[in-house]
């Protein structure tokens, strides 16, 4: 019997179509082979880019030149230009602004390689910091209100160049998504005096049917309402409502549990397309109890056809808890942890 199943954040639902649960075989996906083009995200290749704004560099190296590990450039072809003053304004009953934000491309290694599981999960460390910085820095810009990171993996997930890397978009507004989500957590925190994302870790580590990887400080899980096969969430186990307020200890870990999660998908589904995003509280907005950063990754298996468009509901052919038990199963290889970080536990239900 297929199952309607409520995501408590959004209030959206799910069709979970039981009776036609597919495996990881069943999805036909064509792996990103590296196609040898020419790249201008290799290093040597700096002046093809816009200059860079930041970067993690080896000492004496020069800005806009070979000795990058990791790097931040605008992009190209922005969505939004940081030039400039909002000048809100209505026209008839509709409401306008211009096009101000923050459009940036961060490049996460220097070598040419299309997934992060190419990289020793000790220089995902530094990628994941380099995140930080950026929405630290854009976040005094009284203008800005939003910071989205997000990856774009393979042409079906809408990435335009292979070379693996992060978008960051900053916005004036904050996004439909993130407001109906805090809404929801708000009305929950507002009836049950708790966070919402918080009860529902506990909830997922004690039944453990959806748990991927349960570290000392993040927790993976397939989301019991998923609205696509093998999609995942990962939560900080800390109540936090800023992705900017990381600690050290988060970022180590968050870099072996990326890896790790990250691998378990490549490896069980062949290299999918997929989408990673972080969700995070606004600039404007101080710590909050009622919100909780989050990280959700979305392989693209499946088509949002007329049905979805047209209800807002998703039907997803694998549930969520078969998803769980698959990626459990799946032993990552890859670049070997250099990190120093002790391995996660895996849960053996």
């Amino acid at each position: 019997m297929p199952e309607l199943r409520k995501e408590p954040v959004s209030g959206r639902w799910v069709i979970i179509a039981t009776e036609r649960a597919l495996r990881p075989s069943d999805f036909i996906t064509a792996p990103s082979a590296i196609k040898g083009n020419f790249c201008p995200f290799c290093a040597g290749n700096e002046d093809k880019t816009p200059p860079e704004i930041m970067a993690y560099r080896e000492r004496g190296s020069s800005p806009n030149s070979r000795g990058w590990r990791v790097r931040v450039v605008p992009n190209k072809f922005p969505a939004l230009k940081i030039e400039g003053e909002l000048s809100k304004r209505g026209d008839g009953i509709y409401d306008l602004m211009n096009g101000i934000g923050a459009h940036e491309v961060i490049i996460e290694c220097p070598q040419h390689v299309i997934s992060l599981t190419d990289l020793e999960p000790r220089y995902i460390q530094e990628v994941i910091w380099t995140y930080r910085d950026r929405l630290v820095d854009l976040k005094k810009d009284k203008r800005m209100i939003y910071g989205m990171l997000f990856k774009n993996v393979g042409a079906v997930a809408g990435a335009s160049l292979e070379h693996t890397h992060t978008q960051l978009i900053v916005t004036p507004i904050v996004p439909l998504v993130v407001a109906t989500e805090m809404e929801g957590s708000l009305a929950f925190y507002k009836y049950r005096g708790r966070c919402l994302f918080c009860d529902m870790m506990r909830q997922e580590i004690s039944t453990a049917s959806r748990i991927v990887l349960d570290g000392t400080y993040f927790c993976t899980f397939a989301p019991y309402a998923s609205r696509f096969p093998f999609e995942l969430w990962i939560l900080p186990k800390n109540h936090s409502s800023h992705f900017e307020n990381i600690q050290k200890f988060e970022v180590e870990e968050l870099a072996e549990t990326l890896w790790t999660a990250l691998a378990k998908l490549e490896g069980s589904l062949e290299q999918p397309p997929y989408n990673f995003i972080i969700h995070t509280s606004p600039f404007d907005h101080p710590e909050l109890d009622y919100y909780h950063w989050h990280i959700e990754i979305i392989p693209r298996l499946t088509r949002v056809a007329g049905f979805e468009w047209g209800t807002g509901f998703y039907i997803n052919p694998v549930p969520p808890e078969n998803a769980a038990e698959y990626l459990r199963q799946i032993k990552p290889t890859g670049v070997a942890s250099a990190s120093g970080v002790p391995p996660l536990k895996e849960s053996t239900r």
